[in-house]
């Protein structure tokens, strides 16, 4: 079964639930109608679980086919919040309620002539091979043999073009997975920008376009946008920002699943949804009891939260609130979802804690759509706010965290995990006799190598200054040792431009691993660096095993 006809059979399941539902909870909303005294003061409690319930029904009724009863039970929701605001209530009021809760009966007992569930997918991301290809078009050839020589470097196969007349075809027949396009005026590239926007429309998925200026004016770059440009760049380039920007790109196809929190207490309009967004390749979990949202929070790490406004006992916002309250969840969008409809409730719930509002009830294309882009949003400034600047690279607090989750997640899986604490030997005389641009050269290089050379699954950080971290899951201490030889190798390798001339530099790494220390991710940081330390002490340019003492010269 594919993924659309299992999502079809899923949604099918549910609609046929709630259709039981409504067998019983109608029946029960006419015997609390029917139950309400006819001529007293309002019956706030019950009123106000009445209410309650034709909210609830308003939210789901629509969602599951029902569009007709849904606005009829938004109505009604409306009166009955009416006679709670303002303490009217007569016999008048009453009746209007068991009336209209009789037509509800008359319209559940009549069906409805729903389509079959349609869900609209989200695109599947298009998974790159593992040798990238990028075609450069710059009309100066020392400028694009300089872009290639580095981006070649860092592993992508580059293709280099000196008119568009051979570009033109190439894209049309040979799509690559990146385009670097010069657009300074009187360039090729900047006549073909309105070319390529025709092309990104013919196509599936949007080709990544990094645009080169040797002007920053507003109109080069909203012809750039327009032709489909995710990155813009005045010449001389950084040529590592630039790499940067490129691995943003493919990482936004690579990335894992955005994972969606629901929080709702009605349990089938809940499993709609998370069927829904698994479908378009997100991870879902649900929770109904609200008491539970801080616990899983914490354990699933979600990219957005859908929650309900109205539930029983709690209140969307009063929830949102708790969740801000903690400083690690301030990135983490909160989307409300409800029935309702009044603009000033909407955002006095969006001025408490929310980022966002959808009103019940929610198409399958509208529900995927909005979550994703808060998702897709979320994540880039989550990642942006926790780069270092200078190396794009994990910031210290960051990569301590991540190395604590992958403790957490090695002793669930019982898989090792390696953590390596990296040093630029004698990185104080590179500044000295260069000067600190070139030593931040040199940084920047050992860490576009350490992303490179690692892979996409591992995680690296700048602890500080010339220092990094690197976290490898699943990878034991002799592997993770052998793998930063290698790179250890490369490094020596570099030639850097300096004011004395051409200048080499290596680096030195202490190694330790889960599975001979224990699980305490401080314990294993203090032991790498004891090792780094034992590395500098045997003369640098070498790597050192907590486990074992020993060393790769």
């Amino acid at each position: 079964m594919d993924k659309t006809e299992l999502l079809r059979s899923q949604l099918l399941v549910l609609a046929e639930s709630f259709r039981q539902r409504l067998e019983t909870d109608i029946p029960a909303l006419s015997d609390l109608a029917r139950s309400l005294p006819a001529t007293t003061e309002a019956p706030i409690e019950p009123l106000r679980l009445l209410r309650d319930s034709l909210h609830k029904l308003a939210g789901s009724a629509g969602t599951f086919g029902y569009p007709t009863l849904g606005n009829k039970a938004r109505e009604l929701e409306q009166t009955a919040r009416q006679c709670l605001d303002q303490r009217s209530w007569d016999d008048a009021c009453r009746q209007r309620l068991i009336d209209g809760i009789d037509e509800l009966k008359t319209m559940q007992k009549a069906g409805h002539s729903a389509q079959g569930p349609n869900p609209q997918m989200a695109q599947a991301s298009v998974q790159p091979s593992s040798a990238l290809r990028i075609f450069i078009l710059d009309d100066d050839p020392q400028s694009a043999l300089r872009v290639a020589q580095t981006l070649e470097s860092f592993g992508y196969v580059v293709v280099t073009f000196a008119t568009a007349a051979k570009l033109t075809p190439a894209l049309e027949h040979d799509r690559p997975d990146a385009l670097v396009l010069d657009v300074s005026p009187g360039t090729a590239g900047h006549g073909l920008l309105e070319s390529i926007q025709r092309l990104q429309a013919t196509w599936n998925q949007p080709l990544p376009l990094i645009a080169v200026s040797d002007q920053e004016s507003f109109d080069i770059q909203l012809s750039a946008v327009r032709a489909g440009a995710q990155g813009f760049f005045i010449k001389p380039l950084d040529l590592a920002a630039l790499e940067n920007r490129l691995e943003r790109c493919f990482n936004s196809f690579q990335s894992e699943p955005f994972r969606v929190l629901v929080v709702d207490d009605d349990i089938d309009l809940a499993q709609r949804f998370e069927a829904v967004l698994s479908s378009a390749d997100m991870r879902v979990e649900t929770v109904s009891d609200p008491r539970l949202l801080l616990q899983h929070m914490d354990v699933f790490m979600p990219d957005v939260i859908l929650m309900d406004v109205n539930m029983p006992d709690y209140s969307g916002p009063e929830l949102a609130q708790m969740i801000r309250m903690n400083d690690n969840w301030l990135r983490v969008p909160i989307v409300y979802l409800s029935a309702e409809t009044d603009v000033a409730r909407q955002m006095a719930a969006l001025l408490k804690a929310g980022d966002d509002f959808i009103t019940k009830p929610i198409s399958d294309s509208v529900l995927i759509t909005t979550v994703y882009s808060r998702a897709q949003r979320a994540r880039l400034v989550s990642q942006a706010l926790a780069r270092d600047s200078l190396t794009g690279l994990l910031k210290h607090a960051d990569i301590k965290e991540q190395v604590e989750l992958e403790i957490e997640r090695a002793r669930r899986t019982k898989l090792p995990v390696s953590i390596a604490m990296i040093d630029i030997d004698h990185f104080k005389q590179v500044n000295d006799s260069h000067g600190h641009g070139v030593g931040d050269n040199v940084i920047r290089a050992l860490a576009n190598l350490l992303r490179q050379r690692l892979r996409k699954g591992d995680r690296l950080g700048r602890y500080g200054g010339e220092e990094f971290v690197a976290v490898l899951p699943n990878c034991n201490a002799e592997d993770a040792k052998t793998i930063l030889d290698d790179i250890r190798a490369a490094f020596n390798a570099l030639y850097f431009s300096g004011s004395n001339g051409a200048f080499q530099c290596s680096f030195s790494a202490g190694v330790s691993a889960c599975q001979a220390l224990g699980w305490e991710a401080s314990g294993l940081l203090e032991r790498a660096d004891a090792s780094l330390y034992q590395a500098k002490a045997q003369g640098r340019n070498r790597i050192v095993l907590a486990d074992s003492g020993s060393d790769i010269p």
